[in-house]
C-alpha cells in the first residue's frame, strides 16, 4: 500500500502496466521530434534521449525514431549538441561531453528491441561524431572534462557522474562498431573506454578537482551503471548509498543533506543494484520511485518527506522514463533489459 496521498502506483510487472507512462512521454513530445522535460518547454540532450528510450521501450518506434532524428537534425559540426533547447532553438550555447556521447546508449537500445541493421547504418555518423567530440576531452589519465563552455574553453574538471555516462555510451558505440564492422574505431574507442573505467576505479585525484560533489548520490551510484568491476570499490559505493542516501520506505535522496527522494534517482540506482545481483534491493527501490505519482499514475520528481509533499510537483518526462527502464531491468519485459545491467559489447 502506497504510503503516499491520492497515488496511482504504476503495475511495472508488464509493458501493458507502463503503457499509460509511454502515452504521456508521446503526448509531450514535439512535431520536430523533441521531447521536453521541464515546465518552460525545454530540454537537455541526455534527458531528451531518457526519454526516448522510454517510448523504444514500450514499442512507440515511430515517436522513439523521430526523437533519435531531431538529435541527428540538431547536431553541431563538431559532434556536439548544446546545453539546452527549446524546440530547435538552442538556449544555452555550452556543451557538455555526456551530452554528446548518451546518443550512442539511445541508439543502441533501439538495436537491441527491433534487430535492424538499417537503422544503425542511417544513425552511424550521429553516433560517430558525437563520441569523438567526448574523446576529444580525454586526459591522459583516462577522465574526459565535462564541458566546453561558448567560447570553445574546456573547463578542466571531471566529473564523475558524467564520465560514467559516457562510459556507458562508449560501451554500446563498441557494441555497434562489432555489428557494423568498424574495427578500427572499435580498438580505439576499447582503449578509451579501458582508461575512462581506470579512473573511475581510482578515482582520487583525477574527479571533482574544482568542486566537491559527492554529496550527490549519482556520484556514488553511476560508476556501477558505468560497468565498474573492483568488488571494493562497488562495496566502498553501495555502502556510501545505503548510509547516506537511502530512506527506506521511500527511495533515493538527490544529495545527502536534503530531505528529499527522487524518482529518477531511485529508479537508476535500482538498475545498479540490480546489475550487482542485489535484486531484493533493486526491487524495493523500483516499487519506490512507482509509489511517487499522481492520480493518473505519471511519476512526479521527488517526494519531500519533512513537508511530506511532492516536490516539485512536477512530472518530468525523463524522469517517467527512468521508471520505464528500471521497470524493464527488474522484470525484464523486453529484448533490451540488460542494456544497463550487463557489458554490451563482446570481449
Amino acid at each position: 500500500m502506497s504510503e503516499f496521498p491520492n497515488a496511482s502506483p504504476i503495475d511495472p510487472s508488464s509493458l501493458f502496466g507502463l503503457r499509460h507512462i509511454g502515452d504521456f512521454i508521446e503526448r509531450t513530445q514535439l512535431p520536430s521530434g523533441a521531447i521536453p522535460s521541464n515546465l518552460d518547454n525545454s530540454h537537455d540532450p541526455w534527458d531528451h534521449l531518457e526519454a526516448v528510450m522510454g517510448l523504444s521501450t514500450l514499442g512507440f518506434n515511430s515517436q522513439s525514431i523521430d526523437g533519435i532524428q531531431w538529435m541527428a537534425n540538431n547536431q553541431n559540426e563538431d559532434g556536439s549538441w548544446y546545453n539546452l533547447y527549446n524546440n530547435d532553438k538552442a538556449l544555452e550555447l555550452n556543451k557538455q561531453s555526456n551530452y554528446s556521447s548518451y546518443i550512442a546508449v539511445a541508439v543502441w537500445h533501439f538495436y537491441l528491441l527491433n534487430q535492424e541493421i538499417e537503422f544503425l547504418e542511417t544513425f552511424w555518423e550521429v553516433v560517430k561524431n558525437g563520441i569523438l567530440f567526448s574523446l576529444s576531452m580525454q586526459n591522459k589519465n583516462g577522465a574526459i572534462a565535462w564541458n566546453v563552455d561558448e567560447s570553445s574553453n574546456i573547463d578542466e574538471d571531471y566529473l564523475i557522474t558524467g564520465c560514467s555516462s559516457i562510459a556507458k555510451s562508449l560501451e554500446c558505440a563498441i557494441a555497434i562498431c562489432q555489428v557494423l564492422k568498424k574495427y578500427q574505431l572499435e580498438q580505439e574507442w576499447r582503449e578509451a573506454h579501458s582508461k575512462l573505467l581506470a579512473a573511475l576505479e581510482k578515482p582520487l585525484s583525477i574527479f571533482d578537482l574544482k568542486k566537491d560533489r559527492s554529496r550527490f548520490s549519482m556520484d556514488w551510484y553511476y560508476p556501477i551503471l558505468a560497468g565498474i568491476k573492483s568488488k571494493n570499490r562497488i562495496n566502498e559505493l553501495t555502502s556510501r548509498i545505503k548510509d547516506s542516501f537511502w530512506v527506506k520506505d521511500l527511495g533515493i535522496k538527490c544529495v545527502s543533506d536534503e530531505p528529499w527522494v527522487t524518482v529518477a534517482e531511485t529508479s537508476e540506482c535500482s538498475i545498479a543494484f540490480k546489475s550487482i545481483g542485489e535484486d531484493e534491493i533493486a526491487a524495493e527501490l523500483l516499487n519506490n520511485a512507482i509509489s511517487i505519482v499522481d492520480i493518473n499514475g505519471i511519476p512526479y520528481m521527488g517526494w519531500q518527506f519533512n513537508e511530506n509533499i511532492y516536490w516539485p510537483e512536477e512530472t518530468p518526462s525523463w524522469t517517467s522514463a527512468a521508471c520505464i527502464l528500471a521497470a524493464d531491468a527488474n522484470q525484464k519485459l523486453t529484448k533490451a533489459h540488460h542494456l544497463f545491467t550487463k557489458k554490451q559489447f563482446e570481449s
